[in-house]
């Protein structure tokens, strides 16, 4: 079906670096081991839901777990959620998340396999929308399939649990999620399901699901997720994401906004960097050794892995000409009347998305004249200046 299907690679070091970099739990460990050991071609089953348009390198930790597996020969199954994108996941939300409409999550998935394809070879993958067998099932399957679980499993789950407490809604629609993401690893007969530790529950529903359907239950991967560019989680409701889709200079100027403790975590998750290297950079770090230095190592292998050596160069070379030489490097120039707000000219540019983006960076302290001078109020007048705008972003303004 996907061409021709290279043997599989039992390799013990790759074996044993796919259970361990980056992972959370694995269940169950010995048993898949032992299937990778055997020579057996397993399913690996990644799904994401598209919740917006762009992927992020959170969400490229287990697609670059998925590439491992698939360098060993196994046959890679990736799933676009458009009908677990509707409903909505709150295993990691503190409310309700709100339901989505047909047409948002089928905008949101447009260029989703595309995206993927940073990391994986497309070629090789099988590929599928959820609503390829969860559009067709009827009240009766749905009941059969809750029937496998109680109420007191789902709101036994830390965050449900909380919001109860709290005396928060908790939506009947939430309950069906874990058994709609359990019913895929039916459809596609998952072998091994991956996805973050925070979709504990929703994993173990595909075991409980698969059993009931005479499969032999998925082993489970769970990846760490990784925090943010300001130290939360990562996530697209914040703005705190590093896209795949960034240009190569924004990715690697936001990479070296992260926090410097969290060089060694990107590392380990978002590349593929050895892991002895790895550990010589947490040396130098305990060393005392500069830490922007060796985020620069990290930005340019990051850039490097979605847009090439040269354009990670490229970008380094941009970066050190504005942030540390003070050079202004292709900006962009509009003239505009004396007495325009800042905020309006960044808007209108799109250099901001929002006035709630320009609070959020004036509060951080992230616009700023080529010279260093801060903006700190959100009513200040453009100027005729070069402004830097967070991590990359740079326009020139001209009054006339």
């Amino acid at each position: 079906m996907f061409g021709f299907k290279k043997p599989i690679n039992t390799d013990e070091e790759k074996i044993e670096e796919i259970l361990t970099r980056g992972v959370s739990e694995v269940v169950d460990r010995e048993s898949l081991k032992k299937k990778l050991s055997s020579g057996k071609r397993l399913r690996i089953k990644l799904g994401i839901d598209p919740t917006s348009p762009d992927l992020h390198i959170g969400r490229a930790v287990p697609l670059l777990k998925l590439k491992d597996f698939q360098e060993l020969g196994h046959t890679i199954v990736l799933i676009v959620g458009d009908v677990t994108g509707i409903i909505g996941d709150t295993s990691d939300k503190e409310s309700e998340r709100p339901l989505l409409t047909k047409e948002e999550v089928k905008k949101n998935a447009e260029t989703y396999f595309k995206q993927a394809g940073k990391v994986l070879d497309m070629g090789s993958v099988e590929k599928h929308f959820n609503s390829e067998w969860l559009s067709k099932l009827s009240y009766n399957e749905i009941g059969e399939h809750a029937d496998q679980f109680s109420l007191a499993d789902f709101i036994a789950r830390e965050n449900i649990k909380k919001r109860l407490d709290a005396g928060k809604r908790v939506s009947l629609r939430e309950m069906l999620y874990p058994l709609m993401q359990g019913y895929d690893s039916v459809a596609i007969k998952a072998d091994v399901e991956l996805g973050g530790n925070d979709q504990w529950f929703n994993l173990l529903a595909g075991r409980k699901l698969q059993t009931r359907f005479n499969q032999n239950p998925q082993d489970i991967i769970t990846t760490n997720l990784i925090l943010g560019t300001d130290g939360r989680k990562m996530s697209s409701s914040w703005g705190n994401t590093i896209n795949l889709t960034d240009a190569p200079k924004d990715m690697y100027g936001k990479i070296m906004s992260v926090p410097d403790e969290l060089i060694t975590s990107y590392l380990t998750h978002c590349t593929r960097v050895s892991m002895n290297r790895i550990k010589e950079v947490e040396n130098l770090i305990k060393d005392g050794n500069n830490p922007r230095d060796l985020k620069m190592e990290l930005a340019r292998v990051i850039v490097g892995m979605f847009h090439g050596e040269k354009n990670a160069q490229k970008a380094e070379e941009d970066f050190v000409d504005i942030f540390q030489k003070g050079k202004v490097v292709d900006s962009p120039v509009v003239s505009v009347e004396g007495g325009t707000l800042l905020k309006h000219v960044l808007i209108k540019e799109g250099v901001v998305s929002s006035g709630n983006e320009f609070s959020r960076l004036i509060d951080s302290g992230s616009i700023s004249t080529i010279d260093g001078a801060k903006i700190v109020n959100k009513q200040a007048p453009a100027t005729s200046n070069t402004f830097k705008i967070g991590p990359r972003r740079t326009l020139t303004i001209n009054i006339k």
